[in-house]
């Protein structure tokens, strides 16, 4: 007997080997499917994928027998994984490589076939391969079937190593993504409470001077005031983006868009505001607070940039089979056609005539949430016309499971 020889490469490929993490994984369907098949093709009792560690042949999946492992220095895959193509042995025990080999007493390994899975970078990883108890040849058809399933072997590492390198970087993405929220929730804590301090010793500077307070004086104290209350806004905003998932956790329910409009009135909209919103809606099977907050977002920015005497906004709701269907319109000062591309991108911010800041966050958060479930946003608008969001989010299966199949009931 002769005890396979390492390849030339043997480092490199153990390194290999080792970067799809198969060696000692849990058996998977569609390998033990591969191995059935080509057991079935070729007309034979055990059927193998084999990976060759350092000093064992591990079988990811083994047809025909119950352990999954031997020595390699006892293999057959050992000498099958030194070629360039397929490796056919019709009778063990006349060939000088395997006489005495304790797998054709133990085993009655005595016909082998076996073709290398070799990895796009030309390593020879382990083997697809059969035995038969009794000297024997492969057809032409069996020879093939060998080789293309073992080309599916290799696709099915490659992807294994893909979903691997994938999952890691989810993980890490994830890790930063939330180390990226305690920051922000830390720099929030710390920055909300100095600001506060400053708006009050501004008003109270301003209450206390009154008479005495020049004209630039005052100016500088709106400019203080006015620098302090963005900064806040841009806090709240960060904030705000980066716990916008937990929204997406919410329950989904059946929500009143007149109850829903009343409440966002009380909180939003002043004495000279006209609120326009649909009456007698029920909508079905919706993420209510995710609702709230996207709606919030678009009716503030719809009065905040605005310089009609009667700020007007308009709610709009419709549906069709696949998605509930939302606008919010306004009377306000527009935004340019150039600009529409990006008021969706977080920071970005428009200049305008009006004097309002923008924090550049409450639009990319509206879009962050929509897409998240499921819809889509755009705008169109004229400048000094005012602007209407168009927005969808997607219905769920619990309300596909409703016997009315409706998107919504009139009261």
């Amino acid at each position: 007997m002769q005890s396979p020889k390492f390849p030339k490469n043997e480092l490199q490929r153990l390194n290999a080997v080792k970067s799809y993490a198969i060696l000692d994984s849990l058996p998977e369907k569609d390998y033990d499917k591969i191995t059935k098949l080509i057991a079935t093709i070729c007309e034979v009792p055990i059927a193998l994928i084999t990976v060759l560690d350092q000093d064992r042949n591990y079988f990811k999946s083994h047809y025909g027998i119950p352990f999954n492992e031997s020595p390699r220095d006892i293999s057959f895959c050992g000498h099958a994984i030194l070629e360039d193509d397929l490796l056919i042995v019709p009778d063990a025990r006349q060939d000088s490589r395997f006489k005495g080999n304790p797998l054709i007493t133990s085993l009655q390994a005595i016909f082998y076939a076996g073709v290398p899975l070799i990895n796009p970078e030309g390593y020879s990883l382990g083997t697809i391969c059969v035995f038969d108890h009794k000297p024997r040849q492969l057809n032409n058809t069996q020879i093939e079937a060998l080789k293309t399933l073992g080309e599916q072997v290799v696709n099915l590492f490659e992807l294994r190593k893909k979903n691997a390198v994938l999952e890691k970087a989810t993980l890490e993405l994830e890790k930063r993504n939330q180390q990226l929220k305690t920051f922000a929730s830390h720099v929030s804590h710390d920055l909300k409470s100095p600001l506060a301090n400053i708006i009050s010793l501004t008003n109270l500077l301003r209450d206390d001077n009154t008479e005495q307070l020049s004209e630039d004086s005052n100016e500088y104290l709106n400019y203080i005031e006015e620098s302090t209350t963005v900064l806040k806004d841009y806090i709240d905003g960060i904030l705000l983006y980066y716990k916008s998932d937990e929204l997406l956790k919410s329950n989904y329910e059946d929500v009143s868009l007149d109850e829903l409009s009343e409440d966002l009135k009380q909180i939003l909209i002043g004495k000279n505001d006209r609120f326009i919103f649909p009456e007698n809606t029920v909508i079905k099977s919706i993420n209510k607070s995710a609702l709230s907050q996207i709606l919030i977002n678009l009716i503030d920015n719809a009065l905040k940039y605005n310089d009609k005497p009667e700020r007007l906004v308009t709610l709009t709701y419709d549906s069709d089979l696949f998605n509930h269907i939302f606008s919010v319109s306004d009377n306000g000062i527009g935004i340019p056609q150039d600009k529409q591309q990006y008021i969706f991108e977080i920071f970005k911010t428009i200049k305008n005539d009006y004097g309002k800041s923008s924090t550049g966050i409450g639009l990319s958060t509206v879009k962050n949430l929509v897409e998240k479930l499921g819809g889509e946003i755009s705008v169109s608008s004229k400048t000094g016309q005012g602007s209407t969001f168009h927005f969808t989010l997607a219905k769920t299966s619990e309300f596909y499971k409703s016997e009315s199949m409706t998107t919504c009931e009139l009261v």
